[in-house]
């Protein structure tokens, strides 16, 4: 095996996985899920079978990356930031067909506590601050936060806020 899991955590039968991942306590990586090289999954991170992940991606504590999220390399999830996977959900109607694609580009990072709503594309190297809710798609390299998450700046590569 050329990742790490932790004894509590499941990954079903059909997950790839990349070397180098580091998969921590009580996760769960369904089958078809596809996880990169060097990624960390934090306590609690749960992996739908159609998620795709690249590589040196970090995933805080109690993150759940559901079906049609890709996450492309070096994107950082904070803790217990949100996914969503349809606009208007009913518990009495099964609306699995209806899943939107959520796309977070290259290097950005999502504060902990954020909500990225499904059917959005956050830009290369943005940074979401936590507790932001974003509702539509970000721009690369912008510093948006609030709700609903608005472009307040712009960062560098690093994350550092530009004047």
């Amino acid at each position: 095996m050329a990742y790490f899991k932790h004894e509590s955590s499941y990954v079903d039968e059909g997950a790839e996985i990349g070397e180098g991942t580091k998969i921590w306590h009580f996760c769960h990586v369904m089958s078809g899920a596809k996880i990169g090289e060097k990624c960390s999954l934090g306590q609690n991170v749960n992996v739908g079978g159609k998620a795709v992940i690249g590589n040196g991606v970090k995933i805080q504590n109690n993150v759940s990356i559901y079906d049609s999220v890709e996450i492309e390399d070096d994107v950082f999830c904070g803790p217990s930031m949100v996914f969503t996977n349809v606009i208007n959900p009913r518990a009495f109607v099964e609306r699995k067909t209806e899943y939107k694609k959520t796309v977070l580009k290259k290097g950005c990072s999502i504060g902990a506590n954020a909500t990225v709503v499904c059917g959005v594309t956050i830009g290369e190297y943005a940074l979401v601050g936590a507790g932001s809710v974003v509702t539509k798609d970000v721009p690369p390299y912008s510093l948006v936060y609030g709700n609903p998450a608005r472009v307040h700046g712009k960062v560098d590569k690093e994350g550092n806020i530009l004047k």
